[in-house]
C-alpha cells in the first residue's frame, strides 16, 4: 500500500545537521475533496446583514458566507492555529467586531481542545489572540448589544484531567469570564469549583445586565464520560448586575443531579426563560420559567429532547413569538405551545448542535449539525446545501497504487469515501468537482484498498469487517465473533473491538489481513473465517475501566470508550512475520514469527495508560519502527514519538522541535528517502530529515 500520508517532492538536502522550516515554504496543500461538510457546533448571523453568517467547525476552523449559505469561505486559516471552534459572536452595535472561542463543547472522545479566544475588528479578515489559552472548551460567547467591548465567555474548561501529575494546563480555568475592554483583560466573574465549568450563556436582550449561565460538570476519560454532578453546584445561575454577583436558581429544578444545560431568554417575552437539561430519568427535559428564573416548571420530558445529552442539548427561543421554541438533538424539534408538544423539522443532516434565529425575521436561521451548517430563509421549509463545505473530519487515510492514485478515508458521522487524487477543478481553483464515492465499512473505518486489485476495498464498522467489490457493488460483512457491543461493559464482550478497530493488510501476502480487538485476528479468506494469533496484548485494565461508559446520569453505549483494546497493528515490509501492535492502554508488543511468540517491548520511560495511536515499521531498516503515543485523553498534551532500531529492545524518544503542548497522532517514514519523517499532530504537521532526531 502507498505511503499513508501527504506525499511531497522535496529537493533539499537530507543532511543530518537538522531541519530548516523555510524549506517548506514553496509547498502548498491541495484540496482533493470531498466538499461534504463536517461537524459544526458554532454558528451565528449578523443582524444588520441578513444573508451573512459565520460557522465554526469542530476540526475545520472558521468560515463565512455572505449569500445565505450559497458559498462558504475559510477566513481564519493561518491566523487561528486551532481547527476546533466552540463559539462565535458578532457585535450587534459594530458588526465588524467578531469574537471566536476555540474548543468545541460537544465533548466526544476525539474532540480537539481549545487554545483560547480570538477577535477580529474587520469582519473576519484578520484575527488576534485575546487570551484564556487554558480555557479548554468554550461553549458560548455573548456580546453586549450596545457595547462591542463588553463580552462574556462560557468556559467549560479542559475535559481531560485524569493524569493530574502531568497536566499540560491549569484545570481551574472554568466558569464565566468577562472582559470590559474588548478582550485585553479578563475577569473570572463566576467560578463554581475546579470540576464544574459553564457551557451556555443567555442575555436578556431588553436588559443585558441580566444573564443566565448553564453550569456543567463534564470530564472525559479514555474509558468513560462524566456528564453531570450535584444539583447544588450544577444547573442554572443568574446575575442582574452584569456578572458582579450571581444567584444559583433552584426552585422547580431537579434536586439531586444535573448534567448539561442550555438556556435561552425569550426576546418576545423577556420574563420567560427556557432551559433544556440532563437529569436522572423523567426529570430530564425542557423547563420553563415565566418569572425571570424565580420558579421553574418542567413542560416536557419527551425523550427525543434529551438523547445523548453531553453531545447535544441546545435550546433557542423565537424572537417574535414567546410560545415558539426550538431544540437541537438527534433531530431538530419545534414547539409552538411553550414547550408542551413538539414536532420534528427536517434538516440536511442529523445530530444537530445549534440554531441562530435572526432577531428581526425568524424565518431566517442558520442551523448546524454533524454534516456542517445550513441556512433557511423560510423558517425551515428548505435549507442551503451542506455539500459546499470542505470541513470533513477524517479518521484515517489510505492510498492505492493506481496512476493517478485514489485516496480512501472514513468521515465522521457520514461514510467511508474514495476520492481521486487529481480531481477536476471547479469554478474556484481550490474546489474539486464532486467525484467521491462511498467505500466499504462506515464512518469509523478504517478503509483500505486491495494492494493489487483496485476494485476490491476492505472496510470496518465498529468491529464489523467488510469487503466491497466496486465493480459489482456487492458488499459482504463479517464478524470475528457475532456479538452486540451496545449496552455491554467492555469486560463482558468476548472480543473488545472499539469503534476504529485497527486493520492491516500484509505487505507480503494480500490474502492475509490482520484485525484487532484485545487480540490480533488473522483471516486468509477475506473475512469469512478468522484465527487468533495472539494472547491479550493490552494492559487489561480491571474494574471501571472496562465498564459501561457514561456517569453519573446517562450511559453512552456507542462503544466509543472501549478500553484495553488494540489501536494499531502493522507488519514490517522488510521482514515477513514481524508484526508490531499497540494498545489504547499503553503496551507495545512485537512478534517475529507471525504471531507464535509475542514480546512486551513497552519503553520503560513511557508513562502508563497512553494510547498507541500509530505504528510505522521502517520501510528501509529491519527491526526499526516508530510509535506515536497519545496521552491527550489523560490531560498530558506532550508529544510522544519513540524509535527503535533493535526490534524493541531499546527505545529513543524523538520529539525535539515539536512544542511541548502538541500531542502527536501519526508518524510516517518516506518510502523512498530513509530518515525523512512526517508527523501529524493535534495542531499541524511536522517533518524530520534525520529519523526524528529533530523536527520542524
Amino acid at each position: 500500500m502507498r505511503f499513508l500520508a501527504t506525499l511531497v517532492v522535496l529537493s533539499f538536502s537530507l543532511s543530518a545537521a537538522g531541519v530548516d522550516p523555510s524549506q517548506l515554504k514553496p509547498l502548498r496543500y491541495r484540496n482533493a475533496g470531498p466538499l461534504r461538510g463536517g461537524r459544526v457546533t458554532a454558528i451565528t448571523g449578523v443582524r444588520a446583514e441578513p444573508h451573512t453568517f459565520y460557522m465554526g467547525a469542530t476540526g475545520g476552523g472558521v468560515w463565512k458566507t455572505t449569500d445565505a449559505g450559497g458559498t462558504w469561505l475559510p477566513i481564519a486559516d493561518g491566523q487561528i492555529p486551532n481547527g476546533s471552534i466552540g463559539a462565535i459572536a458578532v457585535s450587534e452595535s459594530d458588526p465588524n467586531v467578531v469574537y471566536v472561542g476555540t474548543g468545541s463543547a460537544a465533548i466526544r472522545s476525539n474532540v480537539i481542545h481549545g487554545r483560547g479566544l480570538y477577535k477580529s475588528t474587520d469582519a473576519g479578515k484578520t484575527w488576534q489572540f485575546i487570551g484564556l489559552r487554558d480555557a479548554g472548551q468554550i461553549g458560548s460567547l455573548r456580546v453586549h448589544p450596545k457595547d462591542p467591548n463588553l463580552v462574556y465567555a462560557a468556559v467549560l474548561g479542559q475535559p481531560f484531567v485524569e493524569d493530574r501529575e502531568r497536566l499540560s494546563f491549569d484545570p481551574k480555568v472554568r466558569g464565566v469570564f468577562r472582559s470590559k475592554d474588548g478582550g485585553r483583560t479578563w475577569q473570572n466573574v463566576l467560578h463554581i469549583d475546579d470540576h464544574t465549568g459553564v457551557v451556555s450563556l443567555s442575555l436578556n436582550p431588553w436588559n443585558p445586565a441580566e444573564i443566565y449561565a448553564g453550569a456543567w460538570r463534564a470530564e472525559r476519560k479514555p474509558w468513560t464520560i462524566i456528564s453531570g454532578g450535584p444539583a447544588s453546584t450544577g444547573g442554572i445561575y443568574k446575575t442582574t448586575d452584569g456578572g458582579d454577583t450571581w444567584t444559583h436558581l433552584e426552585n422547580g429544578l431537579p434536586k439531586t443531579l444535573i448534567g448539561k444545560v442550555d438556556i435561552d431568554v425569550s426576546p418576545a417575552l423577556p420574563t420567560r426563560v427556557y432551559a433544556v437539561l440532563e437529569a436522572p430519568g423523567t426529570e430530564a427535559g425542557v423547563y420553563r420559567s415565566d418569572d425571570s428564573g424565580a420558579t421553574w416548571k418542567q413542560v416536557s420530558s419527551q425523550p427525543s429532547l434529551i438523547r445523548r445529552p453531553f453531545y447535544y442539548t441546545y435550546i433557542d427561543a423565537d424572537p417574535k413569538n414567546a410560545d415558539v421554541v426550538w431544540v437541537n438533538n438527534l433531530s431538530l424539534l419545534r414547539s409552538a405551545d411553550g414547550g408542551a408538544t413538539w414536532r420534528t423539522v427536517p434538516t440536511p443532516h442529523g445530530d444537530n448542535h445549534g440554531l441562530w434565529i435572526h432577531p428581526d425575521d425568524p424565518r431566517i436561521m442558520i442551523q448546524s449539525n454533524d454534516g456542517g451548517a445550513n441556512v433557511t430563509l423560510n423558517g425551515g421549509r428548505t435549507w442551503s446545501t451542506i455539500y459546499n463545505q470542505p470541513t470533513a473530519e477524517i479518521y484515517q487515510i489510505a492510498a492505492d497504487h493506481q496512476t493517478p492514485y485514489r485516496l480512501y478515508g472514513a468521515q465522521q458521522d457520514n461514510s467511508t469515501l474514495i476520492v481521486p487524487s487529481l480531481p477536476p477543478r471547479a469554478a474556484r481553483a481550490d474546489d474539486p468537482i464532486q467525484l467521491w464515492t462511498t467505500g466499504s465499512g462506515c464512518e469509523t473505518g478504517p478503509i483500505m484498498p486491495h494492494p493489487t486489485n483496485p476494485d476490491i476495498v476492505y472496510g470496518s464498522c465498529k468491529g464489523e469487517f467488510s469487503r466491497l467489490n466496486l465493480k459489482t457493488g456487492q458488499e459482504k460483512n463479517y464478524w470475528t465473533h457475532p456479538q452486540n457491543r451496545y449496552g455491554h461493559a467492555s469486560r463482558d464482550i468476548r472480543y473488545r473491538h472499539q469503534r476504529v478497530s485497527p486493520m492491516e493488510i500484509s505487505p507480503h501476502n494480500p490474502r492475509v489481513i490482520y484485525y484487532g480487538s484485545q487480540f490480533v485476528h488473522r483471516t486468509m479468506d477475506e473475512g469469512v473465517t478468522w484465527q487468533l494469533i495472539s494472547p491479550d496484548l493490552t494492559a487489561n485494565e480491571p474494574g471501571e475501566k472496562q465498564g459501561i461508559s457514561g456517569e453519573p446520569i446517562t450511559r453512552d453505549i456507542t462503544g466509543e470508550e472501549v478500553y484495553s483494546t488494540l489501536y494499531a497493528i502493522r507488519e514490517s515490509a522488510k521482514e515477513p512475520g514481524l508484526i508490531w501492535t499497540g494498545a489504547n492502554d499503553g503496551p507495545f508488543h512485537v512478534t517475529r514469527d507471525g504471531g507464535k511468540n509475542w514480546k512486551n517491548v513497552t519503553p520503560k520511560d513511557l508513562p502508563p495508560g497512553g494510547r498507541v495511536q500509530n505504528i510505522e515499521p521502517s520501510p528501509h531498516r529491519k527491526g526499526s519502527a516508530y510509535f506515536a503515543v497519545y496521552r491527550y485523553l489523560l490531560g498530558d498534551f506532550r508529544p510522544y514519538i519513540y524509535r527503535t532500531d533493535d526490534y524493541g529492545a531499546s527505545w529513543k524518544k524523538t520529539v525535539t522541535g515539536i512544542p511541548a503542548d502538541v500531542p502527536v497522532r501519526v508518524v510516517r517514514e518516506d518510502p523512498v528517502r530513509a530518515g525523512l519523517l512526517f508527523a501529524g499532530t493535534e495542531h499541524g504537521a511536522f517533518y524530520s530529515t534525520n529519523s526524528g532526531t529533530s523536527w520542524a
